[in-house]
């Protein structure tokens, strides 16, 4: 038997209900022929025990919906994206980039996971350390796309001591953007101008891609740039070292739950997260990535 869970954008858009209700009729139809069972929890309802005991979770709805839920699951736990709300079907649907699957594909999608024969993209995850003064330790949620760490005053500069590689230096800007390989197209290129994106590019080799990730530090000054390149940005794989000198700080992982810590504090950031086993059925993800950059949509 496969336990299967479906979890579901519910914001009162007749969009995402019908969407809804198609992939149920499906799930009913394929459950005897599959000895499934299947349980409906919308996003804003779910939490960490939804998700134990499972063999699939379907999520229903954007990518937004699936990063808002993906820290509750574990590597071990197929997870397929499907779009409620497709652009190619609505002029303000999601593009959808993790969702694979959407309301018209599902019926087949469904059956070919439930085979084994989907495409397994196992997704590398950001995390944040954080070490506060008095000794405590915290983890933040993985992060499928970046990790922002941030003065909690936004009208105020983000000052901090960065360390990585060896280096060192005391940086103030508006805040760090880390950002895997496959999130770039989430923050990293509204915050870079497109040359500059370009250029860090290039800095990239393929097989990095599931061990490296890029690092941003937001409107630094000029001279900071030209002095300290490696801290305004950056790919790595060595572990980027945070000192606060901020009163009062967070991290925010894919732009969800925030984290904060106070003056003092030491964030640790790497790619050393569970990875997040994602299926598709047409292409990869990485593939569909390459795509999208070599039509310049990314």
């Amino acid at each position: 038997m496969t336990n299967l869970l479906v979890v579901f954008k519910k914001n009162f858009e007749r969009v995402h209900d019908d969407s809804l209700q198609k992939i149920t009729e499906i799930l009913h139809d394929i459950s005897g022929v599959f000895d499934v069972t299947f349980d409906l929890t919308a996003r804003e309802k779910v939490t960490r025990a939804d998700f134990i005991g499972r063999d699939l979770v379907v999520v229903l709805g954007g990518d937004g919906t699936l990063t808002s839920i993906s820290h509750n699951i574990d590597a071990d736990t197929p997870v397929i994206g499907v779009n409620s709300h497709p652009a190619e079907d609505y002029p303000t649907g999601s593009f959808g980039f993790y969702m694979d699957s959407n309301v018209h594909t599902f019926a087949e999608d469904i059956v070919v996971a439930l085979k084994g024969e989907a495409i397994i993209n196992e997704i590398p995850r950001l995390q944040a350390i954080i070490d506060t003064t008095s000794g405590n330790r915290f983890t933040t949620d993985p992060a499928m796309n970046d990790l922002i760490v941030a003065n909690t005053h936004q009208y105020a500069p983000s000052k901090y001591h960065l360390r990585r590689d060896g280096k060192k230096c005391h940086q103030q800007s508006s805040g760090i953007v880390f950002s895997t390989w496959l999130g770039q197209g989430a923050w990293l290129n509204h915050i870079l101008e497109e040359n500059t994106l370009q250029e860090l590019r290039k800095k990239v080799n393929q097989d990095e891609t599931d061990t490296h990730y890029f690092v941003v530090s937001r409107e630094i000054s000029h001279k900071q740039r030209n002095e300290d390149s490696w801290s305004w940005y950056d790919w790595t794989s060595e572990n980027t070292v945070i000192t606060s000198d901020m009163h009062r700080g967070y991290v925010v992982p894919d732009g969800w739950d925030e984290v904060h810590f106070n003056r003092g504090a030491s964030i640790t950031v790497n790619l050393q997260a569970p990875k997040l086993c994602l299926l598709t059925f047409r292409q990869s993800i990485s593939s569909k990535l390459s795509d999208l950059i070599a039509a310049k949509v990314v």
